[in-house]
């Protein structure tokens, strides 16, 4: 094997290694396990299909207990209603890539129009009242920060 077709192996190895390493959003979400509720809210709102192609975003995203906690009934009504489920949960999602360690304390657009309010104290990030409990999970087009609260318009 010549040095010119090794390094074609090479890279072709390589393209073919990070293509199934590769992920979106919605691939990510779905391959956490403290995601269900949120995945399973983002195919049901049609927001995957969005979430899946382009950005980049940040989602900050509802770990499963969160949506137990909210109050009795709220969480299956917002389910079987598309568009109010939509708006709930684009207010999780804020455009351009932002990790935690680049939080800046002041008020984030969502995608749902809206404003959430981030802080940053000595590496506690919050939004509005939720924490984020896991930080950095990339993706391809974006970036999840799992929360501990539903955070609502």
């Amino acid at each position: 094997m010549t040095i010119r077709s090794k390094t074609s192996a090479a890279i072709l190895l390589l393209t073919l290694a990070h293509a199934a390493g590769a992920a979106d959003l919605v691939e990510k979400s779905a391959s956490s396990t403290n995601l269900r509720t949120f995945t399973a809210a983002l195919k049901a709102s049609g927001l995957d299909d969005s979430l899946k192609s382009g950005g980049p975003y940040t989602i900050f995203a509802p770990e499963d207990g969160a949506f137990s906690r909210l109050p009795a009934g709220s969480w299956d009504a917002l389910y079987k209603d598309k568009a109010k489920l939509a708006a709930v949960l684009s207010h999780h999602i804020v455009q351009g890539r932002m990790l935690v360690a680049e939080v800046k304390p002041g008020k984030a657009s969502t995608l749902q129009g809206a404003p959430v309010t981030l802080k940053s104290d000595n590496g506690k990030v919050t939004v509005d009242q939720a924490n984020v409990i896991e930080s950095d999970v990339a993706a391809d087009n974006g970036v999840i920060h799992v929360i501990d609260t539903v955070v609502m318009p």
